[in-house]
């Protein structure tokens, strides 16, 4: 039987306010809460995770550089890119947390397939790949059986920032994204695909949820 998974389309917001409400939501939740998907964008900032090393921050120029308690290096957010914390359970769920970054990077292999994009993993470095770029990044957190953080899928953005930094901690790795690769610009079009598959890949039923969550401010994405 299907386990419901809320989906929140939260537009653009400010990096730090939603780590943590995405903290606050895992450490409060209990084992009747439903699990969530939130889905937005971020201005622009830089986050260093825990194996983070500030060298490979090269020139960070205006854009804030954020250590987070994810797992990974450094990475870019910024407009035009789709994020995706998944809120899980994962005992609920039945998954490790090697399955867990597995099915995440199966469902954005999936999403790019469908604008004929063929995408597939490294192995050692856990993420999505075209050919020798990086379409999509993923650092997550596992608190009390419970996953926050999540992906970074380029769709239509300004690439330019990540020549500030070693995307991932690898010096002169490739980035591109999905609009560059044949794909739509449009992040709604992308979000949709992206929960389908998502929800396939962890046998979710999907429930739209209230774009609100009290810890952050009502914005819209345009």
């Amino acid at each position: 039987m299907s386990l419901p998974l809320k989906i929140r389309r939260l537009g653009r917001q400010p990096y730090e306010v939603t780590w943590k409400a995405m903290s606050a939501f895992t450490d409060n939740r209990t084992a009747d809460t439903v699990d969530e998907l939130w889905l937005l964008e971020h201005d622009p900032v830089f986050t260093l995770g825990q194996a983070g090393k500030m060298e490979h921050v090269l020139a960070p120029g205006d854009i804030p550089v954020v250590p987070v308690d994810r797992g990974g290096q450094v990475t870019y957010h910024g407009p035009g890119q789709i994020v995706g914390y998944p809120l899980i359970d994962l005992r609920r769920v039945g998954v490790g947390v090697r399955e867990l970054v597995s099915r995440i990077e199966q469902s954005l292999i999936d999403t790019l397939a469908h604008w004929n994009v063929v995408a597939a993993r490294r192995e050692g470095a856990p993420g999505v790949y075209a050919g020798d770029a990086k379409v999509a990044a993923l650092g997550l957190r596992v608190r009390r059986g419970c996953s926050f953080h999540g992906l970074a899928f380029n769709v239509a953005m300004d690439l330019e920032p990540f020549q500030r930094i070693n995307p991932c901690g690898y010096k002169g790795l490739a980035v591109t994204q999905l609009v560059d690769l044949g794909g739509p610009s449009r992040l709604a079009d992308v979000e949709e695909v992206l929960i389908g598959e998502f929800c396939r890949q962890f046998d979710f039923d999907a429930e739209p949820a209230a774009p609100l969550i009290p810890e952050l401010p009502a914005r819209v994405a345009v």
